[in-house]
């Protein structure tokens, strides 16, 4: 028993002296990289630079400004929100103590111990960093968080982090803890543009900050983490599980009872924006451009946007740096003293708007958030520029609270038969077809059943017609992998692994597209196939009318130009079959598809002219059957009425021809090499079987999803 104690002292005391080696030479080594490596320079300077920033700093530099101006596309105010430098401003001794018990418990449980930098947590935040690879911010402590927030951005720099540090030092030897608490609580950022906790306590509470409880304190303070993920308007339930870490950190710490603190994990959260907020928050336009403005800064940052990734890890480590980064530019938008100019036209806004309303007067039953349960959405873009230049993200109802739902780019549904010339037609015009060419409409097993059968028609009757076995049949050579591409490639954020089936050929989708997402895909047919990703942010100038940022609406080829044509040929046709005058009625030559899901829905019309593309989608946010709801019914009515008035006084314009079976076409779309290809659907071949489709990949559609399976029944001829 001796033997092996002493064994153990002996091992313990080897440890230790190869553990101080180890510590040694990690200590010389960074001393000759500083000194040889080209940085000592660097970082006195960085040194410099944090203790002049510090020494002339003064109370007005912790004093937040808060503006945004927007203006439309012909240079008129939309709206803005600026506050008074002082109004919000909240001294210490009026700062309920328990803001800064829940900061210090959450944040930094060592604040009144360290003297700026926290040295392991510091060490914890580095073994991170050697084991993801990324920088952490967790070695932040609130002095380091206030040096960001006044002085920094949320870069992942060295020198930045570095210069961080020596500005946290330089504050706590000039300012007092409670000063620098002072400072932190109103200059943080708790998301939706509100700067420090009195805006924070207006905006989402309607109260005075002595009127707050616990349970909505900790609720505010789990906000400025991470803005996005804890947003209260887009992600409640985040912050509600934020706020019950904190109430906990605060009971384990002994800064609350047991009592109080389950008083306040149990109270419910509800939240009561003021009247002035509501007026300046709840319209469609102003979230669709700050959403807009702020990726246009996170562009000029470099950030690369994907939809796709190859892992979980890879998206939720892209995730995790794009709520980060939204948040630092939203924060910018707000309080960097932006004009932003836009592409929106108030007037085709208010009649875009008007028309939604109109349409959908007749429904007026609400759901238990007192919004309409019959909504909509449209969006209306600029042909010529590619910009947006109305959105409508639902049913006027000024009475709502904060912030309403903007349905035209934050919600995505089944599209029905809209789908069609995208991820169908145009593909079969694209492989050498013609609107002429011969298909057949008949019984597929395992397709749609239809009552009815036309038999050999041609390609532009089965669009018109909306014929889904065709659709089906021609998907099914052009195969969903590819077909979904072309969706990808211009930025669909929700094709599901669930949808690589040939449901979606006919509009059943997983989770769906949005209205904006099908304006931009017509009005790249209508622009020869060539996408721009839709926008409505044109420049952005800062308080010193230095420009910012600039738009660059160049495009990206989708479809090939005769291909693009034919479909809108086709479309032009398909808007005016049967006794519809769309052409008439709009004043100029219209192309456009409507759409419906089974149940009736959803429904859709997404059209164009060589001016203007609208779509325009109705149905309840949770999908139920509506008596009379089509593509045909309330979409058209919207899109007609709304179309025929900005098209008054315009010249018309007829669409541009496609190019006939020339020799130089046939080479094009069939190269040599292609002769083994099979033949085209129609050529009187045997029709082969139509496999059946894979089982879905694991996962369950959200409460408001319809599987793809449930659009089988579309009806046909909309």
């Amino acid at each position: 028993m001796a033997k092996k104690k002493k064994n153990k002292k002996h091992r313990l005391f080897w440890f230790l002296v190869k553990l101080q080696i180890v510590l040694m030479l990690v200590v010389l080594a960074g001393f000759l990289y500083y000194n040889y490596g080209g940085y000592a320079k660097d970082i006195q300077e960085i040194r410099k630079d944090a203790i002049r920033l510090v020494r002339e700093s003064s109370q007005a530099t912790f004093i937040p400004s808060q503006t945004s101006i927007l203006y439309d596309t012909n240079g008129q105010l939309i709206s803005y929100i600026k506050g008074e430098k002082e109004a919000d401003y909240v001294e210490y001794e009026d700062i309920p103590a328990d803001f800064t018990t829940a900061m210090v418990s959450i944040e930094d449980k060592r604040f009144y111990q360290h003297d700026g930098i926290d040295f392991a947590a510091l060490i914890r935040s580095a073994k991170a960093v050697l084991e993801s690879g990324t920088l952490s911010q967790g070695g932040s402590t609130i002095t380091m968080q206030l040096a960001r927030n006044i002085y920094l951005d949320n870069g992942k720099r060295w020198e930045r982090k570095i210069k961080e540090i020596f500005i946290a030092v330089e504050l706590e030897k000039l300012y007092s803890k409670n000063k620098i608490m002072e400072y932190y609580l109103n200059n943080i950022y708790f998301a939706n543009g509100y700067y420090g906790i009195q805006a924070a306590c207006t905006g989402y509470f309607s109260c005075e900050l002595k009127d707050l409880s616990l349970s909505q304190i900790a609720f505010l303070c789990a906000i400025p983490n991470s803005p996005s993920r804890y947003d209260p308007i887009v992600n409640f339930d985040n912050t509600i599980a934020r706020r019950d870490r904190i109430l906990s950190n605060m009971y384990e710490d002994g800064k609350i009872d047991e009592a109080t603190y389950l008083t306040a994990i149990r109270e419910e959260i509800v939240l009561q924006p003021s009247q002035e907020i509501k007026s300046q928050r709840n319209n469609y336009v102003d979230t669709y451009v700050y959403y807009c403005a702020t990726r246009a800064l996170m562009e000029l940052q470099g950030f690369e946007f994907k939809e796709y990734f190859a892992t979980e890890e890879e998206k939720q480590a892209y995730y995790e740096e794009y709520d980060e980064l939204y948040a630092d530019c939203q924060k910018q938008i707000y309080a960097e003293g932006y004009k932003i100019y836009t592409s929106i036209d108030l007037k085709k806004q208010e009649a875009l708007q008007n028309s939604l309303n109109t349409a959908l007067s007749g429904f007026t039953d609400v759901g238990e958030n007192g919004a309409y349960e019959m909504q909509g959405s449209a969006v209306c873009i600029d042909n010529e520029t590619g910009y947006v230049v109305a959105i409508v993200g639902g049913r006027e109802q000024n009475e709502l609270g904060i912030y309403t739902l903007n349905r035209a780019y934050q919600s995505h549904r089944q599209p029905g038969s809209s789908i069609k010339p995208l991820i169908v037609y145009t593909p079969f015009f694209e492989k050498g077809n013609t609107p002429d060419t011969v298909v057949v409409d008949e019984a597929i097993e395992g397709g749609p059943n239809m009552s009815y059968y036309y038999g050999e028609v041609t390609a532009r009757f089965a669009v018109e017609q909306s014929l889904n076995p065709t659709a089906w049949k021609i998907y099914s050579q052009i195969t969903p992998e590819a077909g979904l591409q072309y969706l990808k490639n211009m930025h669909f954020k929700e094709i599901r692994p669930t949808d690589y089936g040939l449901a979606t050929s006919i509009g059943g989708f997983t989770r769906g597209t949005s209205t904006l997402e099908m304006a931009s895909a017509y009005a790249t047919l209508e622009n020869d196939g060539i996408y721009r990703a839709p926008t409505c942010i044109k420049k952005i100038v800062d308080d010193a009318e230095n420009v910012v940022y600039v738009s660059n609406q160049e495009g990206t080829k989708i479809y090939k130009e005769t291909a693009a044509r034919m479909m809108t040929d086709v479309l032009h046709s398909t808007a005016n079959v049967g006794n519809e005058d769309m052409d008439g009625l709009i004043g100029m030559p219209c192309a456009g598809k409507t759409g419906t899901t089974n149940g009736n829905k959803d429904g859709w019309f997404v059209g164009y002219t060589r001016y203007y593309t609208t779509s325009v989608w109705v149905g309840c946010d949770m999908p139920k059957e509506v008596a009379g709801l089509y593509g045909a019914s309330y979409p058209t009515q919207i899109w007609k009425d709304y179309m025929s008035g900005i098209h008054q006084g315009l010249t018309p314009m007829n669409f541009l021809p496609y190019a006939q079976l020339s020799p130089e076409f046939m080479e094009e779309y069939y190269p040599s090499e292609s002769e083994s290809e099979e033949p085209v659907e129609g050529e009187n071949q045997e029709e082969e079987d139509i496999p059946e489709e894979e089982s879905p990949v694991e996962g369950t559609p959200e409460e408001n999803e319809e599987t793809p399976e449930e659009v089988l029944e579309e009806e046909q001829g909309m």
